[in-house]
């Protein structure tokens, strides 16, 4: 993983504990005097901010573990106390704030992806697999406090000066803050450094003596001169960027105004109300890149200007309108927190007419201004049924560059982030089609798709329908979708163009009786099942693997004649992230019949699998009249025959 991808997903993975903040600022407002009065529920809200560090730990290290798994967030909590504890025994001024658990959850997510599966010796057999990893994690920290105990101090000194570097420079700072914020949002590196700003940055302690780190921590905790990274972002979301919204609106056509509108004014309402503004961005981020480094400039200018005028505001997940009624009559807000609706008028009429004059001066490509808008207003599947999420997540993949074209798959609160064999082949104006606001290339091998809220699901359900069956570009159709039966010419010869080979030892099993409907209905392709009692997977013809998937569940086999064979072993095993499975040649490997492939771990499959039925199928099964069965009862790998496919 290079240095980009890291810090990319590492934003990915704090947003995990910072989605928990919303939920601690209601419980903290609400409990207020002003509003319900009640301590004890303000003391909950504020048992989440006195904690974040222990938070992060514990979300870092399960987002980073592969499969999000509970073992790797007991290691973070685990490996944050010994971290913490040991160092201030060495250096009692040691304080990482936040970043212990960042650094805690790290390791702990790494441990649990390295040895989740370890074997020990059997005397030692009850601490291994996912037990090892807490234990493992506790060992490295241990380490890591001998380190940091010395190490730290200075750090934490360099950090401290910077910080009051920047607080020093007070709104020159605080712009800087937010012009840099705003042009690492298409990489999306903003969430490093903002949970540097919004963490660690700046200390206050209490009348009880607890020292908090950070302008959020700091604002909530009640410190009134926090909020410079943060209180000049409310003009920006709440009034300056739907302000462009309206201005992309009145500046495309006039007979394209009423396909576009929908769409300007969710995304626009979005920002008002949530701060969440991506969706937003997206539409004119590539498109204009001009109006996006202007954006980014009067950002700047919002956080100057705010921090000039000593407005002192906080939010605890972004600066919408929510976010401002709640934080308006809280201790650290200042009296002159209404100034900001004040400057959020003044930057609408801004955003309106700087992007109204610069979009027709130089005549730049925002929505309903592009030499091919056939798109535009199409509608979408209905994302919000199974159904129609399944055939979006084919569809986008079909326009990604197809199954064979993906070597991974992520997804943050508004994008897929995708690793890909290559980036050209992806088809932006199909993307665009099926509803995303834009396509970040951030190399030949890495992109990220903005598709709003759904990007999760979405990404989970690609996931589901790769594991399922190969799919080619340009494919716009769900795969499960049932395919018409091929049509036999009357009295002509069948010639047998292939016969393949048992891939593993076990039990037959009718196609029909696979507890998955894609393989069942023979919509993936024809073929048969078997359900294995041997370890070894061997290729069941001579051909090329063109396609053996990232968690080894699967592979997919062209012939020598063409026939394209997918051999799927159990369903939904994709969900074991690779646990269980080992790769015995690589993909783009020539191989004969009866020549190893995989190899199961089959109790762990037996104990952890939905189902080991493995369905083998030919996939472009149109192109012949069919497959005529050649076995039944049990079959031996590499030496039964299985079927025969015959040519129409």
């Amino acid at each position: 993983m290079n240095i980009l991808g890291f810090f990319q997903r590492l934003g990915r993975a704090l947003q995990l504990p910072i989605a928990v903040l919303p939920v601690a600022a209601l419980l903290l407002r609400f409990g207020q005097p002003d509003l319900l009065n009640m301590p004890f529920i303000a003391q909950a809200g504020g048992g989440i901010f006195d904690n974040l560090a222990l938070i992060f730990a514990i979300g870092v290290a399960s987002s980073w573990s592969k499969d999000n798994a509970g073992a790797a967030a007991l290691a973070g909590g685990i490996g944050y106390f010994i971290l913490t504890k040991a160092m201030i025994t060495i250096n009692p001024a040691v304080n990482m704030g936040v970043l212990a658990g960042i650094i805690t959850g790290l390791v702990g997510g790494m441990v649990y992806n390295r040895w989740s599966d370890i074997k020990l010796p059997d005397f030692l057999s009850f601490f291994g697999g996912k037990r090892f990893v807490p234990i493992a994690t506790g060992f490295f920290c241990l380490i890591l406090a001998a380190i940091f105990g010395y190490v730290w101090p200075p750090v934490q000194d360099a950090i401290r000066a910077g910080g009051e570097w920047i607080v020093g420079a007070g709104a020159f700072g605080a712009g800087i803050f937010g012009f840099v914020n705003r042009l690492l949002i298409p990489t999306g590196l903003h969430q490093v450094l903002n949970t540097i700003a919004w963490f660690q940055i700046g200390d206050f302690t209490n009348a009880a003596g607890t020292v908090f780190h950070g302008d959020i921590n700091r604002f909530y905790a009640g410190d009134g001169t926090a909020g410079m990274f943060m209180s000049g972002f409310f003009p920006i979301m709440m009034f300056g960027l739907p302000g462009a919204a309206c201005a992309m609106y009145f500046a495309a056509p006039k007979d394209r105004r009423p396909l576009v509108g929908g769409m300007l004014v969710s995304v626009a309402v979005t920002a008002f109300l949530t701060g969440v503004t991506e969706p937003l961005e997206f539409l004119f981020m590539f498109l204009a890149p001009l109006l996006y480094l202007v954006h980014a400039i009067l950002t700047g200018i919002s956080l100057y200007v705010a921090t000039a005028l000593g407005i002192h505001a906080g939010f605890s997940f972004s600066a919408g309108a929510i976010d401002y009624a709640l934080m308006y009559n809280l201790p650290a807000a200042s009296k002159n927190v209404w100034m900001l609706l004040v400057m959020g008028v003044v930057f609408f009429i801004i955003y309106f007419v700087l992007f109204s004059v610069i979009i027709r001066m130089f005549n730049l490509k925002t929505p309903g201004r592009e030499d091919d808008v056939d798109h535009i207003g199409e509608p979408e599947a209905n994302s919000n049924t199974e159904e129609g999420l399944n055939q979006l997540a084919v569809s986008y993949i079909g326009a990604l560059g197809g199954s064979d074209n993906f070597k991974g798959i992520d997804a943050c609160i508004t994008r897929l982030r995708l690793n890909v064999k290559d980036a050209g082949t992806v088809d932006d104006a199909a993307c665009k089609r099926l509803g995303a606001s834009g396509i970040v290339r951030l190399n030949k091998q890495s992109i990220q798709v903005i598709v709003g809220a759904k990007a999760e699901s979405l990404a989970d359900a690609m996931k589901k329908v790769m594991a399922r069956g190969p799919i080619a570009a340009g494919v716009a159709t769900p795969v499960a979708a049932v395919k018409a039966a091929p049509q036999a010419v009357p009295n002509s010869v069948k010639i047998v163009v292939e016969t393949l080979v048992s891939p593993v030892t076990g039990d037959i099993v009718a196609l029909e009786q696979v507890p998955d409907e894609a393989f069942a209905s023979k919509a993936v392709g024809d073929g048969v099942a078997i359900r294995p009692t041997d370890k070894t997977v061997v290729s069941p013809a001579a051909g090329t693997v063109v396609k053996i998937f990232n968690t080894n569940h699967a592979f997919c086999l062209e012939t020598t004649s063409g026939a394209e064979i997918v051999v799927h072993m159990g369903i939904d095993t994709v969900a074991l992230n690779g646990q269980g499975f080992t790769r015995l040649v690589e993909e783009g490997a020539t191989v004969v019949a009866g020549q190893p492939v995989l190899e199961l771990d089959l109790d762990y499959l037996n104990a952890n699998a939905r189902s080991m039925i493995s369905p083998v199928v030919v996939s472009n099964i149109d192109d012949y009249t069919g497959v005529i069965s050649l076995a039944s009862g049990s079959v031996v790998a590499g030496q039964t025959k299985l079927f025969e496919i015959q040519s129409k």
